[in-house]
């Protein structure tokens, strides 16, 4: 598992719009969000990616760069889109298990018809420009997620008191 002030592995993932999101690429003024849901199947996700939408202005005005990535194929990715009010959240696809046990996610296996076969348990990270980790927050199950209003306290928190990445040790 990646540790705070840790260099989060190259990671380069396909987006359903047709592009490349490669993490070494990204230039936020603060940190990079990535946030990995489990998949079409969840409707947690769902909930939780859609409240998401409703504040990605306040990530942004907060230089947050934000993706969401699941290891869906790209046509379940798409469904995703299609079907969730998610318009403006940047929706990677096609996480390798590999690289999801590196970055230090859980991984499932279907236990109903309608899941993929194996997919990654839901987590946050943020990440500073220099590509090293600054938190993340890893769940075992799809409940308990970190509430997005208390992230963008957290961040401007951290950003008005040059607050430092804890845990590394």
């Amino acid at each position: 598992m990646i540790k705070p002030t840790e260099k989060v592995p190259t990671l380069s993932i396909d987006l359903i719009n047709g592009t490349r999101w490669v993490l070494s690429d990204q230039r936020p003024d603060q940190f990079t969000m990535m946030i990995f849901y489990r998949g079409l199947h969840c409707p947690v996700c769902k909930k939780y990616l859609e409240r998401l939408q409703t504040k990605l202005t306040e990530f942004t005005d907060l230089g947050v760069n934000v993706i969401a990535i699941s290891m869906d194929s790209e046509k379940r990715a798409k469904d995703t889109y299609e079907k969730w009010d998610i318009e403006d959240v940047p929706l990677g696809y096609g996480l390798d298990e590999d690289t999801a046990r590196n970055i230090g996610l859980y991984i499932s296996h279907a236990i109903k018809e309608e899941e993929p076969e194996v997919f990654s348990e839901p987590g946050l990270l943020l990440i500073h420009s220099d590509r090293t980790l600054y938190s993340s927050s890893i769940q075992t199950m799809p409940f308990a997620r970190p509430e997005f209003d208390a992230l963008i306290k957290a961040i401007k928190f951290v950003k008005d008191e040059n607050y430092p990445a804890r845990g590394g040790k």
